[in-house]
């Protein structure tokens, strides 16, 4: 790993050069629309506008789970945002979410519709919405609400922070890498303690707590995020390593992973979906055709 030069502090930070890296086409010290774009509206209740990055994989997962126990209210159209591409600052985008980020939901439902965004938040609305996944009883709802918070609070740390600085940044800072690999490896150690003890999270029962950290931890034990899995020796984290092959072995986590998703391996893409049957039926002309 190199170091950049002693970088001096100016007295007023301006935005006057690109921020480099990956994400610097997108990045920018402003809020707001960049342009005018309605967004799709489909047949079902539910509109999500979304990426299957791991926050929208949250999402999806969940949708799929309250499908799979009879749900008929949570059936979902689910619309590509691409964010390479910079939809998500598209005005119709903006007025779902204003912090520009996905994924985001619109509930139809109702007489008016009820906008939500950041994916905790999603989850939570959705499982008091469905009654699932959240425990009633206010300890089994707490210790639910502990982890979920926690996911919100501890992800930066690992995907803005570390991520960023392993797999994106285009200078490898060693202080950078250092720092967040110290600080994502205190965390795994935070999941496996807890998981040496509980099935789940949030106790014995699944809850939107392993929704929400699985597609971050649970992708990060498996070797499919960052491609840190030896730098970061995930195999030491057993526990983790045990309630993440429990989380992908349910067919709801398997779609919910496959939608909104334009990377990977095209057989497990599916990027919009709008009818249950879009699993069985997708082919590469449909795949290619819902990202055009």
């Amino acid at each position: 790993m190199t170091d950049t030069p002693d970088y001096i502090l100016p007295k007023v930070w301006t935005w006057n050069k690109p921020s480099g890296g990956s994400f610097a086409n997108i990045n920018r010290p402003i809020a707001g629309a960049t342009h005018d774009k309605e967004l799709p509206v489909g047949k079902h209740p539910l509109q999500l506008y979304s990426l299957g990055t791991p926050n929208g994989v949250k999402v999806t997962i969940l949708l799929e789970e309250l499908l799979a126990l009879g749900h008929s209210g949570a059936e979902y159209d689910a619309w590509l945002i691409n964010i390479g591409k910079g939809d998500q600052f598209g005005s119709g985008f903006v007025e779902v979410n204003p912090n520009s980020k996905i994924p985001a939901l619109l509930d139809r439902s109702g007489a008016n519709p009820i906008r939500v965004f950041e994916s905790g938040s999603i989850l939570l609305y959705l499982a008091e919405k469905f009654g699932e996944f959240l425990p009633k009883d206010i300890a089994g709802r707490t210790e639910t609400l502990n982890w979920l918070f926690w996911q919100m609070g501890s992800a930066p740390y690992l995907g803005g922070g570390f991520g960023h600085f392993y797999a994106y940044a285009p200078t490898k800072i060693e202080y950078a890498i250092d720092r967040f690999a110290m600080e994502v490896k205190r965390q795994l150690d935070v999941l496996d303690l807890r998981l040496e003890k509980s099935e789940y999270l949030a106790g014995e029962h699944y809850t939107i707590a392993d929704i929400a950290v699985f597609p971050w931890y649970g992708w990060l034990v498996k070797g499919l995020s960052y491609g840190a899995a030896e730098f970061l020796s995930v195999q030491d984290y057993t526990h983790v390593q045990r309630w993440a092959d429990t989380m992908l072995s349910r067919p709801a986590v398997k779609r919910g992973r496959m939608v909104n998703r334009i990377s990977g391996d095209p057989s497990e893409q599916l990027h919009e979906r709008h009818d249950a049957s879009d699993f069985d039926t997708r082919t590469q002309d449909k795949i290619a055709s819902a990202s055009s």
